[in-house]
């Protein structure tokens, strides 16, 4: 097959911005980010964008390209991106460059959106006051009673995501990981996917100092200037989470505590990267 995408994943912090501006020079190629975060205008610190710098080397697509205002899913990714990707290799590209490390963006690319129950408003509405009762502990608990691979991969801070896997579990009796093993949507191109890794100390440390960058680029700014849109699910995130719990609490939590309790979320967030993509024997691992 002459048509290829090529997609570079990996954990937060390892280095897939200037491996896949590397590869984009080679295969003459613009980057199509897989990004669910860098997608928002409105996100640019505490979502690690790549700099100005680094944007003017190669074009990027879907970097801050939407409102957080707009609900924004994976399935709408996986038809936009599609589109695009169909424009450039009209257009002459025949080796496209994608990066990112949002797991369920980089399934919808290859694999299309799984099959799963349509939503029941009275069952949602029922766990959402449960969320808001008795804290999303409680949710988590019963949806690792019921399928404690799916939360192995999520966040189980983010009530949305912890709701929805909860939600369909109830609705179908099966567990919410089970509908990832559908069969894949049939793609015209080839599939090549490179995963980065680093010895752990060493993106440890990567993602350390990638906080402390955020917190000096004015990170708690970029935050408050959000807060209206705190509950909105672009801002469930590892690093505005913790700040909006500080601005609820500062008498109770410190700017470097928060800063610390970002980095150890962080670090989860990519252990989790890590187990969703070991079930994927296709990935070809180059180690930094």
């Amino acid at each position: 097959m002459s048509r290829k995408i090529v997609i570079v994943l990996g954990p937060t912090a390892v280095g897939k911005t200037d491996y896949s501006i590397s590869l984009a020079k080679k295969y003459s190629s613009p980057i199509i980010s897989c990004d669910s975060r860098q997608i928002y205008r409105e996100m640019r610190i505490g979502t690690a964008v790549p700099s100005d710098a680094q944007l003017a080397e190669v074009r990027h697509y879907f970097i801050r390209s939407h409102s957080v205002t707009q609900a924004y899913t994976a399935g709408m990714y996986e038809v936009e991106a599609m589109e695009l990707i169909e424009k450039l290799f009209a257009d002459g590209h025949d080796t496209l460059v994608v990066t990112g490390g949002s797991m369920f963006y980089i399934d919808a690319l290859c694999n299309g959106i799984p099959d799963v129950p349509k939503g029941d408003l009275t069952l949602r509405e029922n766990l959402r006051r449960r969320l808001e009762s008795e804290g999303v502990a409680s949710l988590a608990a019963e949806l690792a009673s019921l399928d404690p691979e799916a939360c192995s991969v999520i966040d189980l801070q983010n009530g949305a995501r912890v709701m929805r896997a909860l939600e369909i579990c109830l609705i179908s009796g099966k567990p919410f990981s089970s509908f990832r093993m559908d069969a894949p949507k049939k793609r015209p191109f080839e599939i090549e996917k490179i995963g980065l890794v680093r010895q752990r100390d060493d993106l440890y440390e990567r993602i350390n100092l990638r906080v402390d960058k955020m917190i000096e680029d004015g990170l708690e700014k970029e935050v408050r200037s959000l807060k209206e849109f705190r509950n909105l699910t672009a801002l469930q995130t590892v690093g505005y989470k913790e700040m909006f719990d500080y601005f609820d609490n500062p008498s109770s939590i410190s700017l470097a505590q928060t800063a610390d309790l970002i980095r150890s979320h962080t670090r989860n967030y990519a252990k989790r990267q890590m187990t969703w993509w070991k079930r994927d024997t296709s990935i070809k691992w180059i180690s930094l």
